[in-house]
């Protein structure tokens, strides 16, 4: 089974003060906005391009110009976040997921991979940082740097896992981990399987439309097993 998990509230909790900066700093640099304006915005489970977009609009700047400097958008972003990462943040790990993680890593029947609205390099340092980073292949997932629209990144992630002909990794053998309804909801536009665990912003209700919700690490390792095992009597 090809897992597919989202970083911020699900792998890592409250890693995200550095990676904010970062993305300030890149619509200061890139577009003069000084004093981006978050009220009122939500922003868990949403891209980076995404995010980057509602400011500049909030800010006045126009929708072609938003376009034109995307790319310079998202390449002083990942920059600044290179030097505002904290060298260390293993203690933003979420309790029981390195353990979870390891346990997934060391069987023959799962590939683990990442969904997230994180610009690649971002997500790959913050990783790293943290100590789990080796659990995920270069070259796999669907990253925020990849498609401004999150509900798109789960069938990238699928081609880039599927076979050497462009086959893409089937739907029914993939899962999107992730901790907000904007993961429910990206995993439902590819007709893939979610498991919602709530170790982020949102309470177990409000993950209610998952196939699954966790309260934690643990209980997410037991709903995965149940979906591995299920899966094995299915290819039988």
């Amino acid at each position: 089974m090809l897992l597919l998990f989202d970083i911020d509230g699900t792998l890592l909790l409250r890693a995200a003060d550095a990676h904010r900066d970062a993305i300030y700093e890149a619509l200061r640099v890139v577009h003069g906005v000084t004093e981006p304006d978050r009220r009122g915005m939500e922003v868990a489970g949403r891209t980076d391009a995404d995010i980057s977009r509602t400011l500049l609009v909030h800010a006045g700047v126009g929708a072609d110009q938003i376009d034109e400097r995307a790319d310079d958008v998202r390449i002083a972003a990942c920059a600044a976040y290179g030097r505002l990462c904290p060298p260390d943040l293993s203690a933003c790990v979420a309790p029981g997921m390195a353990e979870l993680l390891e346990r997934l890593a060391a069987r023959d029947d799962t590939l683990l991979a990442l969904v997230t609205g994180n610009y690649e390099p971002i997500a790959r340092l913050k990783l790293r940082r943290a100590g789990i980073g080796h659990f995920f292949d270069t070259g796999q997932g669907g990253f925020g740097s990849d498609h401004e629209d999150r509900s798109m990144l789960p069938a990238i992630a699928r081609q880039r896992a599927g076979a050497p002909d462009g086959e893409p990794w089937p739907q029914a053998r993939t899962a999107v981990i992730g901790d907000t309804p904007r993961d429910i909801a990206c995993a439902r536009a590819d007709g893939v399987r979610v498991a919602a665990i709530a170790t982020g912003p949102f309470e177990v209700e409000e993950l209610r439309g998952a196939d699954a919700v966790a309260r934690d690490a643990v209980a997410l390792g037991d709903v995965l097993e149940r979906w591995l095992a299920a899966g094995h009597r299915l290819a039988r």
